[in-house]
This record gives structure tokens, C-alpha cells and sequence, in this order.
């Protein structure tokens, strides 16, 4: 049987909300089959729980943001900048566990999923008694802005294809399209350490709308008007386009369950990656849950990474 996972132990680690600019300290707990991903604010007088759901999202600009329920007194509980986290969880196999935060957002730590994955590693993986539950996509879904798209098709497997345009010199001159099929390679050797990027001619907008402010060059690849500022570059001619498949990797964990499709994208960021999400679940006919009596039956997806517990 594919089974459920999650950490060995509880394991922590600090640092710093991009956006919000505080101090974070971010505990990881194991938590009981069928539990999923559950953020909890701590830092509050009582502590307040937040599955990771797609219809939980309620703020997507520059990041996906986990909101309380409507109603009660933690309708304005957040949990911002979760996607890196998220899409370290996905790439590891994590199906449950309780993710402690003393602050309203998810430290970046280096600006990739990188961190995350080795907390994880640094305490182990558990398997447990319990069939992990896949959500299969049995029909097209496509979501559309402007000139930007996503897109999931049926796919037995897990597979990205994303593509940029961003007209910038810097990012011009690197990769603007990458396809990843996980039943071959393997996450964490060709994600999880792709940095987030940004402007420096945004960054006055964005602090002026309480964004940004724990940005730096060491979380961020950051760029003037025609290069890259980082004195140690980029580390892959294809990490702008490839942290793009890292956020929506995330972005499409909080489906709830891993899935099997094929995901398309141009252009697309957070609001999109979500619009898609909703739009499939809106659509009962469009999936069906799946679990996998034996391994061999199960698609190769993420078989590099989920190999051993």
C-alpha cells in the first residue's frame, strides 16, 4: 500500500516573514493520518487552526495566504507566504502535519523550498498505517486572465510545464520555459532550491502596501532595471522559471491531496494557481479520489523522493 507521511518528530526553526518583516518561529509537529496540513497561529491568546484548503485562500498578491473561517473570532486569523513550505511538503510526500507559526506569516529563510526540505530531512519521514489519497483529474481545466493561463489535464503521474515573459534583461537572458515530469526527475534536486525574484523598482510599491519588508538579497533574487544584484548569481541558468513550478507545486497542494495531472501555465502566479483549484473542485465529475493497494500500481510520480520513509 502507498501510505500516508509524515515527520519522525517535532523539529523547529526562526526567521524572518518577507512580507510582513517579523520575526517568526516555525514549529513542525506530526500529526495523525487523515489530519492533512494544518497551520495553527500560536502567538494568539487561543490558538487558532487554518487547514491548508484551497478555499481557505483569501489573499494572493505576491504570495498565498491562509485565512480563518468567516465567521467567529478568528474571521481575520492569517497565515501568509505559505506556497514554499507547501510545495516542500508536496515534493516530500508529507500528507499530515501541524505547522506552529508565532506570527501572521511563514518565515522566508533563503527564498526557496530548499530550508524547508532539509528541516524536514534533518528529524525523517514516517509512513503511516493509512492509504495516502490521490485526486485524480478525469477531465480538462483551464483558467484564463488576459494573456495568462493555467491549465490541468488528466495524467497519470505528476508533470509541470510552465513558460515566463517577463521582458527583463536579466531573466531574457536565462530559460523562459521548463517542463518537469516527476515520475523522472527528482524534486529536490531540480525545485527545491529555486529562489523567489523581484525588482528593485517595485520595491517602494510594495512596502508602501505592507509588502516586501523582510526582502533582502539574501531570501530574494533581487534585480535593478538590467542585471542581477546577487554577488553569487543565480543558481541555475532556469531558477526564474523554475521557481515558478516551485510556487505552483505549492499552490496546487492545497487541493488538499497530491495530484495526478498534468499542469500548463503561462504567466500565471498565486490568484491563478487558486482560480484553477477552485474551479476543479467546483467540477465533482472533473476528478475522483485514488489510493494504490500496492506500490507498483501506484504512477511513478515523485518516485525519486518518496522512495524511502
Amino acid at each position: 500500500m502507498l501510505r500516508q507521511r509524515t515527520v519522525k518528530a517535532l523539529v523547529r526553526t526562526a526567521g524572518v516573514g518577507l512580507h510582513s518583516g517579523q520575526r517568526v518561529e516555525l514549529t513542525l509537529r506530526p500529526a495523525a493520518p487523515d489530519t492533512g496540513i494544518v497551520f495553527r497561529r500560536v502567538d494568539l491568546p487561543e490558538p487558532v487552526d487554518i487547514p491548508a484548503r484551497a478555499e481557505r485562500v483569501g489573499d494572493t498578491r505576491m504570495a498565498s495566504t491562509l485565512m480563518a473561517a468567516d465567521s467567529g473570532p478568528g474571521a481575520q486569523v492569517r497565515v501568509a507566504t505559505v506556497e514554499h513550505l507547501m510545495s516542500a511538503l508536496a515534493g516530500l510526500g508529507i500528507d499530515n502535519l501541524y505547522v506552529d507559526v508565532t506570527a501572521p506569516e511563514i518565515p522566508i529563510l533563503d527564498g526557496s523550498a530548499g530550508s524547508f526540505v532539509f528541516l524536514i530531512q534533518s528529524v525523517g519521514i514516517v509512513e503511516q498505517p493509512a492509504a495516502k489519497r490521490f485526486m485524480r483529474v478525469l477531465q480538462s481545466i483551464e483558467v484564463r486572465e488576459g494573456d495568462k493561463w493555467a491549465r490541468l489535464d488528466p495524467h497519470f503521474g505528476f508533470k509541470l510545464a510552465f513558460s515566463i515573459d517577463f521582458g527583463h534583461p536579466a531573466i531574457d537572458a536565462t530559460l523562459q520555459r521548463v517542463e518537469v515530469d516527476f515520475a523522472q526527475q527528482s524534486y529536490l534536486s531540480s525545485i527545491a532550491r529555486a529562489r523567489t525574484f523581484g525588482f528593485m523598482h517595485d520595491v517602494e510599491a510594495l512596502r508602501a502596501h505592507g509588502l516586501a519588508q523582510g526582502g533582502s538579497l539574501g531570501n530574494a533574487i533581487v534585480m535593478d532595471e538590467y542585471r542581477v544584484l546577487n554577488t553569487d548569481g543565480l543558481r541555475s541558468d532556469d531558477e526564474f522559471v523554475k521557481h515558478k513550478i516551485l510556487d505552483a507545486i505549492g499552490d496546487l497542494y492545497l487541493v488538499g491531496h497530491p495530484l495526478l495531472a498534468a499542469y500548463s501555465a503561462h504567466k500565471s502566479g498565486h490568484a491563478l494557481n487558486n482560480a484553477l483549484l477552485r474551479a476543479l473542485i467546483a467540477q465533482p465529475q472533473a476528478w475522483a479520489y485514488a489510493t494504490f493497494a500496492q506500490r507498483r500500481e501506484a504512477p511513478r510520480l515523485f518516485e525519486l523522493d518518496w522512495a524511502g520513509a
